[in-house]
């Protein structure tokens, strides 16, 4: 695209995380998914696109943190192995609001891709904002070549409804759709391990049989995911064998398995 910025540092693939609708866990997703490719030995950098909301710092254990600038430019956070950027790392206190219109955060994302020193990384995951408006439009434009956009919904209805505006978005912009992520599907009982269905269930997987996109898993409600969310401690980076832990090394083999076919 015209619009395309010189990003600093060496990329190797970029993938979006993305929802045309809030609060389906999006941001969980993608912290989750940057420390389970840097764990499978992969460079990551992940790129916190949300600029009213950054919740990144947070989930991975920033909450407080500032960059630094070197040799010219901005040196990203690191954390988990992953190196991060945030609007988060540039506000004076956490529940400061972000009072901006579209030329300002569009000038913001620039920064974030032209002025951050990300160095010899192999892959960029973008946490983008809900919705298919400035931020998302922004960074497709000021990236030029995606490589691919997992989409996260839950698994009632209404959520799938609004998400399936960014797949057409995706289509409209010609940016490769990885897959479909359900998130909070089923609510598994820590004591007797039986499945309860608080939102229904599958509604992500019909959504991906109906647009025929691929299906890359579902991962359940778990007290765990919202106790490493709010700790700074992604679920990806924890060793264990848990169910949720397993998901979601699923669905990255499932990203990488995407990436590795585009390239042949």
């Amino acid at each position: 695209m015209s619009d395309a910025v010189t990003v600093n540092g060496n990329i190797g693939k970029t993938i979006l995380v993305m929802s045309g609708k809030g609060g389906v866990g999006k941001s969980t997703v993608a912290v989750n998914i940057a420390v389970a490719l840097q764990r499978q030995g992969k460079r990551v950098g992940l790129l916190d696109a949300d600029i009213h909301g950054p919740s990144i710092p947070t989930m991975m254990g920033l909450e407080g943190a500032r960059t630094r600038g070197g040799l010219g430019a901005i040196e990203p956070v690191e954390a988990n192995g992953v190196k991060v950027i945030s609007m988060g790392f540039f506000l004076d206190k956490s529940d400061d609001p972000v009072i901006w219109r579209g030329p300002m955060k569009m000038n913001v994302i620039k920064q974030f891709l032209a002025d951050v020193a990300w160095g010899d990384i192999d892959a960029l995951v973008v946490d983008l904002p809900p919705g298919t408006g400035d931020e998302p439009l922004s960074v497709c434009q000021l990236i030029g070549k995606v490589d691919g956009a997992v989409i996260v919904t839950t698994p009632q209805r209404v959520a799938a409804v609004d998400v399936r505006k960014s797949i057409s978005f995706c289509e409209e912009l010609k940016v490769p759709v990885i897959g479909v992520v359900e998130n909070m599907s089923g609510f598994r009982c820590p004591r007797c391990g039986e499945v309860t269905d608080i939102f229904m269930s599958d509604g992500g997987r019909k959504l991906a049989e109906e647009r025929g996109v691929p299906f890359l898993g579902a991962v359940p409600i778990d007290p765990l995911i919202v106790r490493s969310g709010d700790g700074g401690y992604p679920v990806a980076g924890i060793d264990q064998n848990d169910e949720t832990h397993r998901r979601f090394a699923a669905i990255t083999a499932g990203i990488e398995g995407f990436l590795s076919k585009k390239t042949e």
